[in-house]
């Protein structure tokens, strides 16, 4: 990624950074967001006021056409009804007054219905009671049914007007009409209490009886509508009603009302039939009369004030939406122009600080951690420093420059941990190779000295192979540690020779086939990390294919180099199994998962030795069922075998030993024209036994900075190099004359118990490789 690309993190992918939202959205979404949510809350708050005023106005529109008729309608039903009492208390000329009565009831209901008609269904609740007022009259003109429950539905009537009234015309939003609109009901209802006391009044006749229950009644209605006027009517109403309602109070007529009420609660007499009422109830109508007049112009007045008041708030609301709305749409494109200047600085900011944080993380932090990787100086120079700045970007530049400062340090000290680590490993690793060394050169004086015993000679050969895995897992150390191999070798040295001298590390050697060419050969230099490569890989295939099958290595000459194949029959491996194997081959893994791959490090050493060589080696599965290893070895480590006269082997001994022939199973190419040499003269001891050659124990790597620091290693004695036995050394006698040609191949000598013994441990090896794969996988 370059220094300047705006997003995206290297090795993401593209649909990665696709499903994530820029900052530059986020910010703009940051200024639309509180901008569509101001201009959403202004166009709400607007279309709140506006319906608001739309139900005002709709309020004062049905006040006006259906509050008048409806108000009307109550008046002549409580007229009616208390006419209807008088009848039927049997009062002289209230058949007449009842006619008219009925009359301009009947003209209410008509003017109400006709305008309440498909309206609320407060109003369809008057409309269904208004249905029997027929049949109640019928059952009043024939005195049926009791004056109670004739009465009774007259008051239903009025009351579901009231009712009708305070829910239609009383559930306006604003707070003052709420406030001026609440006297109203309560004195609509205070009216019904005292036309309820006049009814009740009528119903005594000139007879001035009442029954105990209408008593009762009165007395209710009283007191009723005394508690609505002093709590719920005059504290409510401005200073001009007030004082006209003082006015009506003060009036003749009300006190005369005040004192018929009075004497009627305090002077009524009990008789058989309930209770008998004082002579004063005789000046009720005329009173009644009088100041019933005086109170419904109060209530009209008190319903028109309200009214208009509706209309100014419809008005006041319309001013303040227009007003909200200007001022609104001027803020918000003031706050718009705020937040995209912001934005814009803030990104420029944010866009500069992003390539600075690039620059470093792609280019100086990685040279950074190279150089204290290889133990050279680090410039402090070259690392963002803390310029301790205040605003946020500031902030985050001088928390990226702490947390480059943090890393760095961490490498400072990983990197000396390392090295130190390497010093260590490799000052135990050179003790413990020049005790493998003495015990090597012990094992040799022992096959000198004892050579002449087969049996003791077999196990000094097995002690010598045992000391040889020991060595190559203090090389195996050295590598890991960051050491190199030690190799003796100073000339070139052919395929089949560095294919022998491999072979030969591996305790299971016999059961390796070996195939090459002997045109080609290796540089020095390359010899020994080429040998431990290919010794890591033919102990790996020994170790997982059966006991007694065989493991071919073949080497032949490719485009890139030369191609090293080492096939095994070995267990069925899956194809995660070897991409997993495959990337420990190619990528050199921290020391966390060396800890944790401890008992499987020899893929390890092989990715560090192929990375040193600059070798490829691939894991595959074999056509056999195996695992097939194939290492490229590059152009540059190959040089082309010079022609040599072959040489004889000179046995050292009293009996001069014949050339061993070739292995029946190492194929050998087709002769060509060049002359192929023959094997390096061999170093014998004085029993006449090949010597190995001797691996000084190799250095702990020193940092350039100090290339004077190296550790004092113990030199092990120098001995001659062996490239490898010979065979038929040490053979008998007997045996070193050609044998005939056998006629045809003898049977299998193993008794059955070896071949079970022997497919026992192949089981048992089977087993192990399948518990460590289980074991490795996450």
């Amino acid at each position: 990624m370059s220094p300047i690309e705006p997003e995206g993190v290297r090795g993401q992918s593209t649909a990665r950074r696709r499903s994530r939202v820029r900052l530059r959205t986020l910010l703009i979404w940051l200024a639309v967001l509180p901008t569509a949510a101001m201009g959403t809350q202004v166009a709400v708050t607007a279309e709140r006021l506006l319906s608001q005023s739309e139900h005002l106005r709709a309020d004062v529109a049905a006040a006006e056409r259906i509050g008048v008729p409806l108000y009307t309608l109550m008046v002549d039903m409580q007229a009616e009804r208390t006419t209807t009492a008088a009848v039927w208390a049997g009062t002289a000329g209230a058949e007449d007054e009842l006619r008219i009565r009925r009359q301009a009831s009947d003209r209410g209901v008509a003017e109400f219905r006709r305008l309440a008609a498909g309206t609320a269904a407060s109003f369809e609740e008057v409309n269904r009671r208004l249905d029997g007022l027929a049949a109640y009259r019928q059952r009043a003109d024939a005195r049926t049914g009791g004056a109670d429950g004739t009465l009774a539905y007259y008051t239903g009537v009025i009351d579901a007007a009231i009712q009708a009234y305070q829910r239609e015309f009383s559930h306006a939003d604003d707070t003052d009409i709420v406030q001026e609109n609440r006297p109203v009901v309560s004195m609509l209802a205070a009216t019904e209490m005292v036309a309820r006391e006049d009814t009740i009044l009528s119903l005594a006749g000139p007879s001035r009886q009442l029954s105990s229950a209408g008593f009762d009644q009165f007395v209710s209605a009283v007191g009723a509508h005394r508690h609505l006027y002093e709590t719920w009517i005059v504290p409510y109403l401005p200073e001009r009603d007030r004082r006209f309602y003082e006015r009506i109070v003060a009036s003749p007529d009300w006190q005369t009302k005040l004192r018929i009420e009075n004497a009627i609660i305090s002077g009524h007499t009990d008789v058989e039939s309930g209770v008998r009422l004082p002579a004063e109830v005789a000046g009720w109508r005329s009173a009644h009369a009088n100041f019933s007049v005086q109170t419904a112009s109060l209530n009209i007045d008190r319903a028109r004030k309200v009214l208009t008041l509706g209309e100014a708030k419809a008005a006041e609301l319309e001013t303040e939406v227009a007003w909200l709305i200007g001022g609104s749409g001027a803020g918000l494109l003031l706050v718009v122009a705020v937040v995209v200047l912001t934005t814009r600085s803030l990104l420029r900011r944010l866009h500069d600080l992003h390539e600075r944080t690039v620059t470093v993380a792609e280019e100086t932090l990685p040279d950074v951690v190279d150089r204290l990787r290889h133990g050279r100086p680090v410039d402090d120079g070259v690392l963002p420093a803390v310029r301790g700045e205040g605003d946020e970007v500031g902030r985050i530049s001088d928390a990226f420059a702490r947390a480059v400062a943090v890393s760095v340090d961490g490498h400072r000290q990983l990197a000396a941990e390392r090295h130190g680590f390497g010093l260590f490993a490799t000052g135990i690793a050179s003790r413990t190779g020049n005790l493998v060394s003495r015990q090597l050169s012990l094992t040799e004086d022992l096959q000198d000295t004892f050579g002449h015993d087969e049996a003791l000679l077999a196990q000094l050969m097995r002690a010598d192979q045992l000391t040889v895995g020991m060595r190559r897992q203090i090389e195996n150390l050295l590598i890991l540690a960051g050491g190199e191999v030690p190799d003796p070798h100073t000339e070139p040295m052919r395929i089949a020779d560095l294919l022998r001298e491999a072979a030969a590390e591996v305790e299971d050697f016999r059961r390796i086939e070996r195939q090459a060419l002997d045109e080609t050969s290796v540089e020095p230099h390359a010899i020994s990390q080429i040998s431990h490569l290919l010794a890591e890989l033919l102990d790996n295939a020994t170790r997982f294919s059966p006991p007694r099958s065989k493991v071919v290595i073949r080497a032949e000459k490719v485009t890139d180099g030369l191609s090293v194949e080492i096939e095994d029959r070995g267990p069925r491996v899956t194809p995660e199994r070897y991409e997993e194997m495959n990337g420990r081959l190619h990528q050199a893994p921290p020391y966390s998962v060396l800890a944790q791959n401890a008992h499987r490090l020899g893929l390890f050493v092989v990715g560090h030795l192929a990375d040193q060589l600059r070798a490829t080696v691939t894991l595959r599965r074999s056509v056999y069922g195996g695992t097939s290893a194939v290492v490229i070895l590059p152009t540059e480590l190959l040089v082309a075998t010079e022609a040599e006269t072959p040489r004889e082997i000179v046995p050292a001994g009293p009996a001069a030993a014949e050339p061993s022939a070739p292995e029946p199973s190492a194929a050998r190419p087709a002769p060509r024209p060049t002359v192929e040499r023959g094997p390096e003269p061999v170093e014998r001891t004085a029993a006449g036994l090949p010597s190995r050659p001797v691996k000084q124990p190799a250095a702990a790597p020193v940092p350039a900075s100090a290339p004077e620091a190296r550790p004092a290693l113990a030199a092990a004695p120098a001995r001659p190099a062996l490239p490898e036995r010979v065979p038929q050394t040490h053979i008998a006698e007997q045996l070193r004359a050609p044998r005939a040609p056998e006629a045809a191949p003898r049977p299998d000598a193993e008794t059955p118990e070896e071949v079970a013994d022997a497919w026992a441990d192949y089981e048992r090896g089977t087993q192990t490789v399948e518990e460590e794969l289980r074991r490795d996988r996450p």
